[in-house]
């Protein structure tokens, strides 16, 4: 992927607020990902279908259920790009994490809104 690419993908805030999530949650499904940002599933989706078909996720399915994390094909430039921003950035996504904890912990979370 081109920086030009990776860059945009980063210039939206949305995409940029799942990418910090995943990277400190380590693995967000759908449904906590519209539940911490406060959007619909279909949005969800086309957002992470361009976060897929760019190389920066990975999707893992049970049942019915996607859940995603950041790529081990990432390239290492363009993972530190994000955990840097996270670092310093960490108020951006203040209230996505204080909406996630209101689901609760994991496992608890998990089968809430994954069951």
């Amino acid at each position: 992927m081109s920086p030009v690419i990776f860059f945009k993908d980063l210039a939206d805030d949305t995409r940029l607020k799942i990418l910090l999530m995943l990277e400190l949650e380590q693995e967000l499904c759908v449904c906590e990902l519209t539940f911490a940002l406060i959007l619909s599933q279909p949005k969800i989706s086309r957002h992470m279908a361009q976060l897929k078909s760019h190389g920066l996720v990975l999707e893992r399915k049970v049942g019915r259920w996607i859940f995603y994390r950041l790529s081990t094909q990432m390239l290492d430039w363009q993972y530190t790009t994000i955990k840097k921003c996270l670092t310093n950035n960490s108020n951006f996504i203040a209230s996505c994490r204080l909406t996630l904890d209101k689901m609760g912990d994991r496992p608890n979370r998990q089968q809430e809104c994954c069951e």
